[in-house]
């Protein structure tokens, strides 16, 4: 189970040509390291130092079927790779280690720093790097495109897998700037770009991972010629509003919607709709969001190929009516629980949709006067939200399960919890994040409680504590 952890800042690369062999991208190689990687390119034969070259565009780890993809073509046909891999691969190659849903994911190499800056310098010396960046890039875009359609499917784990897995090839792809100075290119790269980042929608809003995808899709749009499509401003709009930014999140949208009718992309309006429903769900407009999600629903597909699922769109329209329909929002519940039962045909759960279903349960529940079975609800979304690796929805998840813990007199497990969410929200946003108020107003005895509890000195103690120990930690205990 990934931590949660603060996004490093995305700093986008210089244009890939390197400058000097004694630097590939910001990496230092020693001059020894260096002249040891010469030597042995230089033992290979054409052959060997050919693919040697080609695999050089390669950031992070790869596999036989992406070198298939990017490296066998001309001189060096696809049914002489795998022999001439086998060959290279002692020379210049270092095996990793790698497991994919449990299971050794087939043999995988890196290439060393000192082996890259050599291939790369003989790359750009033959004059392939415009043919191999580009065949690099269409690789990323199939890679990412395969993970959209993994999370689709409901193999959700594994399609946030394979997107981290190959994020450092990803990344470079993601960079306009690293395409060949060739005319053209930087267009095709942008386009490549931007197609590759909204794939990775999952990955930036359900994963956790909003400020890095933030950054990469406002820099692969300002490098992006054409016509914004409609999805990216789709997709900016959702970061922004992740981001604790809905004011940002509405010029974006009506951009988004006059892109989608340019385009006639009529299945950006569903998303849209549940995109209008969230903004209005985050500054707790309940009916005005309720309205949205049921035309969201309206104009989805029985089976979106992209975004939100129809679940996802009824366990929202649950959430949006919990405080002032209960009865419409277990309906609501149901509804979704029916949505699965129809997807289960061609796809697996959603696992999102299930945290915040356990969500929305739990705040039933709490209405009810139920709060340990409330509590238990709460624990299970927390869990959920940990495992796939969302912050907003974790931060939601634990404020709701300290409310019940103080409902229940447990009052240092509430000063653990708010401690854990504190923290959480300084290390994963920025000083402009600003809470939901969906999730901001403390309710009931219990929530109106929580800020009074940490007076205490001894509970103040504990919510340091909780600090310290973060809610992985935390939610095994609860």
């Amino acid at each position: 189970m990934p931590a949660l952890r603060p996004v490093d800042p995305v700093v986008p690369r210089p244009a890939e040509q390197p400058a000097s062999v004694e630097h590939l991208w910001g990496e230092p190689v020693a001059a020894d390291q260096l002249a040891a990687a010469e030597r042995g390119y230089l033992d290979c034969g054409p052959a060997e130092r050919l693919l040697w070259e080609r695999l050089s565009v390669f950031e992070g780890a790869f596999g036989p079927d992406a070198v298939h993809e990017v490296c066998a073509y001309g001189a060096l046909p696809a049914e002489h790779v795998a022999e001439v891999l086998e060959r290279v691969a002692p020379l210049a190659l270092l095996p990793v280690d790698d497991l994919f849903d449990g299971e050794p994911a087939g043999p995988r190499y890196w290439m060393p720093h000192p082996m890259r800056a050599v291939g790369a310098r003989r790359l750009t010396a033959r004059g392939d790097r415009g043919t191999v960046v580009p065949r690099h890039r269409a690789w990323c875009v199939k890679v990412a495109r395969r993970a959209a359609d993994w999370w689709q499917l409901g193999r959700q784990i594994d399609a946030r897998d394979l997107a981290l897995r190959e994020l450092p090839g990803l990344a470079a792809a993601m960079d306009p700037t690293t395409a060949p100075l060739s005319p053209g290119a930087e267009t095709e790269a942008a386009g490549a770009a931007v197609d590759i980042v909204v794939s990775l929608w999952f990955l930036w809003v359900a994963c956790g991972r909003v400020t890095e995808g933030r950054t990469r899709l406002r820099h692969a749009l300002a490098l992006h010629p054409g016509p914004e499509p409609a999805r990216a401003l789709w997709l900016a709009a959702f970061l922004e509003l992740e981001s604790g930014r809905p004011e940002e999140a509405d010029p974006l949208l009506s951009r988004a919607w006059a892109a989608a009718v340019r385009d006639g992309d009529e299945g950006c309006f569903g998303l849209l709709a549940h995109l209008r429903g969230a903004i209005a769900l985050y500054r707790g407009r309940m009916r005005e969001a309720a309205a949205e999600f049921r035309e969201a629903l309206a104009l989805m597909g029985a089976e979106p190929e992209f975004g939100p699922s129809r679940q996802g769109c009824r366990v929202a329209l649950a959430l949006a009516l919990c405080r002032t329909d209960p009865e419409g929002a277990q309906e609501a519940l149901d509804e979704a629980d029916r949505e699965y039962d129809a997807r289960r045909a061609w796809a697996g759960r959603d696992l999102a949709a299930d945290a915040w279903a356990h969500h929305a349960r739990a705040e039933l529940l709490a209405w009810d006067g139920v709060p340990e079975r409330a509590a238990e609800y709460a624990r299970r979304a927390l869990r959920e939200h940990l495992r796939i690796g969302s912050a907003v929805g974790a931060a939601c998840a634990a404020e709701l399960l300290a409310q019940m813990r103080a409902l229940d007199g447990r009052h240092t497990s509430a000063a653990h919890l708010l401690g854990a969410v504190d923290l959480l929200r300084t290390s994963v946003f920025d000083t402009s994040y600003r809470p939901a108020a969906y999730c901001a107003g403390p309710r009931g005895r219990g929530g109106a409680a929580l800020r009074d509890l940490l007076d205490d000195p001894e509970l103040r103690r504990a919510y340091e504590e909780g600090a310290r120990r973060g809610l992985f930690a935390l939610s095994a205990e609860a």
